[in-house]
């Protein structure tokens, strides 16, 4: 229930100000992790976290500053997401050889525009009506009213970075150990056994972050590929696949016939329990979404602006239509530009349009049930890329610029709903806070706005540095992009053909056993549940990228047990982001001499002061003790 409206001021200039610096490094820091490990986390809880102790320094500040800066950052985080999820594809199919700096700031910055105003007319419903948890935006609002000792929760999420920063840095920079610890071997002629482990303190994190569930869920996806999937098809189907045969033949690693089979078959499964996921998401909401819309027009339409209390205030619904219009006119001369067709660029646009407002209500929706880290933007895009890939397909035949065309408007749809899942988020944290819904709205653009303009050049940077998609000789360390290398595989194999539609189809057939699954669990009002997104994206990742994720989702479960609190608010959670955020911005940052020099080992010591991956995993461990002693600690913020 919200607070009673006050008078304490929100858009000051020094929240305004600093909202915007954070939505700038944010934006980096979640472009960075999504490319490297193909998630993002909610930026909402260190932003707030950050703004308090600056604001501290000023002789006045409030909560409801706060909630602008926060509010602000997140947007600039969120939209990280959409762009990194799919633009990079345009530069692995090959149609781009850089990052172009207005297509990329078009494109983006429309796409979280059009996501903001999408959500408005269904703030009412999903946070006041139905009264969604929305989990990140519940926790915000309970960092931001423990804002009287933000000191101490600064100095862990500080020392958090500076641990994630060094880290980073001994391992990418000095190369004092590699980035995973792995190993595999042959069982038989051609069975393959696989485990290994990335040494990312990010994704150690990340499971933190998402908790014991969804990092249970995202094992076994993993599991389902690597040690169900990839062995199987090493031992019956092998023998008929020419290509990977010849490796066979010739003597590859164990280890890499294992990468090679799920890069290209196995990792499939994953695209159709996606796509099944992001399906059944419209359908089980089907019924929030059309009274979501109802419920907002009708609030704005019936009731004069004076009769509203400062708290339900809404950006207009007539400035919302306006917006919506405008925004939609420079799309459509975008992918005109590129199709060179008036009939087939309207088409484009209305099924920009139509999936974009729908799939923006799944992500508001879901974010309200899972959270915003772990909503199903990956199933939203795919299932939107494989049907404007079939449309163009049918209305372009196999043309150059058809997946590239698909791919588009998937960047449009994606920004929207990564931008539309965490506003409902902020929007949640005013709600309990007591803040102005139209003034969150307005900064929530100034949000988009301030990131987008840099999202080019560092993914140009990042480009340049470590290159973007599956590692090759030349580029060994190259940034995997899972999510954008996956869209890129859709597109093209849709209108080439080349699409593995068996493993789309035994995928498909995962995800339904899947959502059966969840079904029965919540018949049994089970606490844990199996969201099918959760585990179709773990069948899609590396094996190397669940195994941290899970860890640290242990660590949360044992936090959890201990204290008996959540692990949502305690300084554990600020630990967690502080690692992210360290480790991303010191790839970004290392990012800036590797490109001047064109010297990736600038930073790298003698290969006889190289250790090996036995000294990374101790590191790693003694990272995931002091998470825990830190999510223990007595005054941790909810406590």
């Amino acid at each position: 229930m919200s607070q009673p409206a006050t008078a304490l001021p929100q858009l000051t200039v020094k929240a305004v100000l600093l909202g915007i610096i954070l939505s700038a490094v944010l934006a980096g820091a979640n472009a960075y992790l999504g490319l490297f490990a193909g998630m993002t986390v909610s930026a909402s809880i260190p932003a707030a976290v950050i703004s308090m102790g600056l604001l501290r320094l000023f002789r006045e500040s409030n909560i409801l500053e706060n909630n602008i800066v926060q509010t602000t950052a997140s947007a600039g985080e969120s939209l990280a997401a959409g762009v990194i999820f799919t633009i990079p594809a345009l530069v692995i199919l090959g149609y781009w050889d850089v990052f172009d700096y207005w297509w990329v700031t078009a494109i983006a910055g429309i796409g979280g525009l059009l996501g903001v105003l999408f959500t408005i007319p269904l703030r009412r419903s999903m946070i006041v009506e139905q009264k969604l948890m929305y989990p990140e935006g519940t926790a915000t609002a309970e960092v931001l009213k423990i804002g009287e000792n933000p000191g101490k929760g600064l100095r862990y999420l500080s020392i958090a970075g500076i641990t994630g920063a060094l880290v980073k840095f001994a391992e990418t920079g000095l190369s004092l150990w590699p980035g995973s610890a792995q190993i595999a071997a042959y069982l038989g002629k051609s069975t393959i056994a696989y485990v290994g482990t990335n040494l990312s303190p990010a994704l150690l994190a990340v499971g933190y972050i998402v908790g014991l569930n969804i990092a249970i869920l995202i094992f076994l996806g993993g599991a389902i590929s690597w040690y169900v999937a990839i062995p199987i098809y090493s031992h019956f189907a092998l023998a008929s696949d020419p290509v990977l045969f010849g490796f066979l033949v010739s003597g590859m690693s164990a280890e890499d016939l294992a990468f090679e089979i799920w890069t290209s078959k196995i990792r499939y499964l994953g695209v159709g329990a996606m796509l099944v996921g992001g399906i059944w998401a419209l359908i089980s909401m089907r019924g929030s979404l059309v009274s979501g819309i109802m419920s907002g027009l009708h609030k704005q339409t019936s009731t004069s602006g004076a009769d509203i209390p400062e708290t339900e205030r809404d950006t207009p619904m007539k400035l919302v239509l306006i917006g919506v219009a405008v925004f939609v006119i420079p799309v459509f001369l975008l992918y005109q530009s590129i199709v060179d067709s008036v009939s087939i660029g309207l088409v484009m646009t209305l099924i920009m349009v139509v999936t974009g407002f729908l799939f923006s209500a799944v992500a508001a929706y879901m974010a309200g049930m899972v959270g915003s880290s772990n909503n199903p933007i990956s199933g939203i895009t795919i299932a939107t890329i494989l049907f404007a890939s079939l449309l163009l397909l049918w209305l372009m035949g196999e043309s150059a610029v058809a997946p590239a065309a698909a791919i588009l408007i998937g960047a449009v749809v994606c920004c929207a709903a990564a931008i539309a899942g965490d506003n409902m988020q902020d929007l949640k944290a005013g709600y309990i806070v007591g803040a102005t819904p139209w003034k969150q709205q307005v900064m929530q653009v100034v949000g988009v706005l301030s990131a987008v303009l840099l999202m080019a050049p560092i993914l140009n940077l990042l480009l340049q540095a470590y290159g973007i998609g599956i590692p090759t000789a030349e580029r060994p360390d190259s940034l995997l992009a899972p999510q954008a290398t996956l869209m890129a595989s859709v597109a093209k194999g849709v209108i080439s053909g080349g699409l593995p539609w068996m493993m789309v189809g035994l995928g498909a057939a995962i995800g339904v056993v899947i959502i059966c699954w969840d079904e029965w669990l919540k018949a049994r009002n089970s606490d844990f549940r199996a969201p099918v997104l959760a585990v179709a994206v773990g069948i899609y990742l590396p094996l190397e990228l669940a195994m941290p994720i899970f860890a640290g989702g242990m660590i949360a479960h044992f936090v959890g047990k201990k204290t008996g609190k959540s692990t949502g608010t305690g300084f554990g959670m600020l630990f967690a982001a502080g690692l992210i955020t360290g480790e991303a911005l010191v790839g970004i940052l290392m990012a800036i001499p590797i490109v001047m020099t064109g010297n990736a080992n600038i930073f790298a010591v003698p290969e006889s002061m190289q250790i090996g991956s036995l000294l990374g995993l101790a590191v790693v461990a003694w990272i995931a003790w002091r998470l825990f002693k830190t999510g223990t600690a007595e005054s941790a913020p909810g406590a």
